[in-house]
């Protein structure tokens, strides 16, 4: 009977750790390169169960000694806890505003941006690299040979689909990085037998929307989000200044622009000065700009998990209160975005959207505003952010919400 106590003994101290959670609220020393760990787990065909509202939405694991291993080398918190702590788990969540979902597979991943951009100029790619997770470049020769069918999750570098140059003409059209843009630009339009910029980007748009209607991730930043909409509702209507393409806007094109084919924006109106550095109505970087850096912030919404899980993956944090940034295209004019749109976070001083949330077709899109979460006001020339200064960053942290998103399972995301 002592020796059939010890071996009962032994057997309950071998698997007392039964799991790995990840903890991802305040206790997290390393929130951004968690993300990763989730990606490896996913790469190596290891269940991973995403905690939708438990603990900043934490994430659990089989009990593995690599992903302890990653944990340790990676300085990502974690702990090892038994049967009974996990039954102990789900029996709370199962009472409360939280659900578990499984991420089933590894998201393939591009990102849209020119040759010439540098890694450190982009939020996405600096949290990608990071977290150290996988993706590929993609730029318009990519699009236009149907490459995109290859992802499952596409970023908008923060690109100008208007084909105006990120509407720098006024301040840097002798500046040689903005002729550099001008070359290349024209040079990948002459290669794919466009005549002009404009009209090649506003056919790479209608590729990017056919992605995206085709059950594609879609997910933008700064003036990609605003730009985008704008070169959908404009198609083939020419709405640049003779500084741009060599020829005056086409007539009334105002009155051209068809707001049922946009993602997330409608009735807006057209800024087509080239001195002023703006492209519409839609973009709320002025209010930003008198509240300034001490007072500008933006609050995430609260979803229910068993209801609205994409929402709610999508506004995973540690904290609802998340401090504000500029970029071209800062936030949204909330009188401009579609009354089907989910909005995820917003100002509370002004009717501002910081992000927001859709579906098109079998896709979605999340618009972002703003350039850096961790640079409030990033000016060209800058120095890169270093993220692992931020390692808690709760503004990257919504970036990486939307790239581990689509690994969910199927159900969850039709919902």
């Amino acid at each position: 009977m002592k020796y059939i106590l010890i071996i009962l003994l032994f057997l309950i101290t071998i698997s007392a750790f039964a799991e790995i959670l990840i903890p991802m609220d305040l206790t997290q020393i390393n929130h951004l390169k968690a993300y990763g760990i989730a990606f490896v787990g996913l790469k190596k065909q290891i269940v991973v169960k995403w905690l939708l509202n438990y603990r900043g939405g934490s994430y659990l694991f089989p009990d593995s000694q690599e992903i302890e291993g990653l944990c340790n080398i990676r300085g990502v918190s974690y702990e090892n806890i038994s049967v009974a702590d996990v039954a102990a788990i789900v029996a709370e969540m199962d009472e409360s505003n939280m659900d578990i979902v499984v991420l089933e597979k590894e998201p393939k991943i591009a990102i849209y941006t020119p040759p010439n951009s540098q890694p450190w100029d982009d939020a996405v790619t600096l949290a990608l690299t990071y977290a150290e997770i996988e993706y590929d470049k993609v730029w318009d020769e990519e699009v236009l040979a149907g490459r995109l069918d290859e992802y499952d999750w596409l970023h908008l570098h923060h690109e100008d689909f208007t084909g105006q140059y990120g509407k720098f003409y006024s301040g840097f059209r002798n500046a040689p990085w903005y002729k550099e843009e001008v070359r290349i630009n024209e040079e990948v339009t002459a290669k794919l037998g466009f005549k002009k910029v404009w009209k090649l980007k506003h056919v790479v748009a209608e590729k990017i929307r056919e992605y995206v209607k085709n059950g594609g991730f879609l997910f933008a930043m700064c003036a990609a989000t605003d730009t985008f909409d704008i070169a959908i509702a404009a198609r083939n209507v020419d709405i640049c200044d003779a500084v741009f393409d060599g020829d005056g806007i086409e007539p009334d094109c105002e009155s051209k622009l068809d707001f049922s084919r946009t993602f997330a924006f409608e009735n807006f109106t057209l800024i087509t000065n080239p001195y002023v550095y703006e492209f519409s109505s839609i973009d709320a970087s002025d209010y930003a700009k008198l509240r300034g850096p001490e007072a500008d912030y933006f609050n995430l919404f609260d979803f229910s998990a068993k209801y609205d899980p994409v929402p709610t993956m999508l506004t995973q944090c540690h904290t609802s209160i998340i401090n504000g940034f500029l970029g071209q295209t800062t936030s949204f004019h909330k009188e401009f975005v579609k009354k089907s749109v989910i909005i995820l976070g917003e100002s509370p001083q002004v009717d501002e959207v910081k992000y927001l949330h859709g579906n098109f077709g079998k896709g979605t899109f999340t618009y972002y505003g703003g350039h850096d979460p961790e640079d409030y006001q990033h000016i060209i020339g800058d120095p890169e952010t270093v993220l692992d200064l931020h390692k808690q960053s709760p503004g990257y942290r919504l970036i990486l919400n939307n790239i581990l998103f689509p690994a969910a399972e199927k159900k969850k995301l039709k919902t």
